[in-house]
């Protein structure tokens, strides 16, 4: 086995899991829970085994007997496990003593919240500084604090090798794989998706061709703010019969159960300066890498422009749809590291948007946009000078992530331009 490759949520349970005593590793499948809990477990239960599963069938509390931490793998085969680890929480209260790992339980499946007892800590596929691609020297800590470090450092990425790496995935088990065996690891897992994951999960899916055609369109949406209807008629095009909501819901609500789909939430800052904000999320699928693989698009269709099999409209080309998706993907897990969310900025008439906007807890924010560019002008912060308008002090920085080789800070108006390989927690 290669060996264990340290993650950005390392630190976080390295922080948090001595006071916690039961944390829920949560992302989609292959994205590196079992591998991470197991760094940390003593005792380990793998509930995807038949003896232990018919173990905790029979006595939920017995399967969580053992020295501490005790990792429940694939803890949802068993549900009555949660509600289990509740009741020893209750009753105990230590911390470090259970890892959780594993997708959402059946549809219909009733187990506690969880709330106040099992604490949930996201998973997402590797960034670049941990596929070991690059060395960041630019703090997404530091800069939300507002400290207005020093912006610099040299990147060898440019715009083919970051095609590269937003088709080779942050899949862990995918790292490495040459181009044939990496296509096929990508159907299969999403080919897995749709015929065994969602029946899992308790979904009754009919008419598998339907489920693939909107995760296409999903794909196709990547980084927009495409509505149901624009992503529905790209997923039927051609077909006069358009499915009802509440046919392709309870497909949307799966996936994102699944931690498939990754949307980003739109701000609400309740400033009444800034109300004319949408309220729709922007669409990402969990690793730029799916959307690519779903549309059939490679190295050659993305360096030319080309944008796949489905197209929804768009501002700019699909590559840096996916772009902004990698970028995305990245700052959400530097953010969590340092205790702050991840939105996007719209306003109604779409004279104003801001890629990500990073919250921190104390309410102060961090803007970002993402531009498939080497070359920063002032017409790529034109948002980010709006945004500084608008919310005055509350806005902390700004930058714009690129595909450029040097970080740097505009001496006009203070925004820093930084490679997305040097951003890192």
């Amino acid at each position: 086995m290669a060996p264990y490759v340290r993650r950005t949520i390392d630190t976080d349970l390295d922080e948090l899991f001595p006071s916690l005593a039961a944390v829920l590793l949560d992302g989609p499948k292959g994205v590196g829970k079992t591998a991470t809990a197991l760094q940390r477990a003593t005792t380990i239960r793998r509930l995807d085994q038949p003896e232990q599963a018919s173990l905790a069938e029979a006595d939920p509390d017995v399967i969580l007997e053992g020295d501490p931490p005790v990792l429940l793998d694939e803890w949802q085969r068993v549900p009555d496990v949660w509600d289990a680890v509740k009741r020893a929480v209750d009753a105990h209260g230590t911390g470090g003593h259970f890892l959780l790992t594993g997708s959402p339980p059946a549809k219909g499946t009733v187990t506690h919240s969880g709330a106040g007892r099992i604490v949930s800590l996201r998973m997402r596929p590797m960034t670049l500084p941990e596929r070991g691609v690059s060395s960041p020297t630019v703090s997404l800590a530091t800069l939300l604090d507002g400290e207005e470090p020093p912006v610099q450092g040299q990147c060898d990425l440019d715009l083919g090798g970051y095609t590269d790496l937003i088709l080779a995935s942050g899949l862990p088990g995918m790292l490495g794989l040459p181009a044939r065996a990496l296509r096929t690891q990508l159907d299969g897992y999403l080919d897995r998706i749709v015929d065994r994951d969602l029946e899992e999960a308790g979904l009754n899916v009919r008419r598998p061709e339907t489920v693939r055609g909107w995760m296409r369109a999903y794909a196709a949406a990547t980084s927009t703010t495409a509505t149901w209807e624009t992503i529905r008629d790209a997923a039927t095009s051609g077909s006069g019969d358009k499915p009802a909501k509440t046919t392709t819901i309870p497909y949307i609500e799966t996936l994102a159960a699944l931690r498939v789909l990754d949307e980003v939430p739109a701000w609400q800052p309740g400033h009444n300066h800034l109300s004319r904000l949408t309220k729709g999320a922007k669409h990402h699928l969990a690793d730029p890498a799916l959307a690519a693989r779903l549309l059939g698009v490679g190295r050659a269709q993305l360096l030319a422009g080309e944008a796949g099999e489905v197209t929804i409209p768009r501002d700019g080309t699909f590559l840096g749809a996916l772009f902004e998706s990698l970028a995305t993907l990245t700052v959400r897990v530097f953010a969590q590291a340092a205790d702050a969310k991840v939105f996007h900025l719209r306003t109604h008439e779409g004279r104003h948007e801001v890629d990500l906007i990073v919250e921190g807890d104390n309410g102060k924010v961090f803007a970002f946009e993402v531009k498939l560019s080497a070359a920063i002008d002032d017409h790529d912060t034109r948002h980010l000078r709006w945004l500084a308008n608008e919310i005055g002090d509350q806005l902390v920085g700004a930058a714009v992530l690129t595909t450029g080789k040097q970080a740097y800070r505009r001496p006009s108006d203070g925004v820093a331009v930084i490679p997305l390989g040097l951003l890192g927690p």
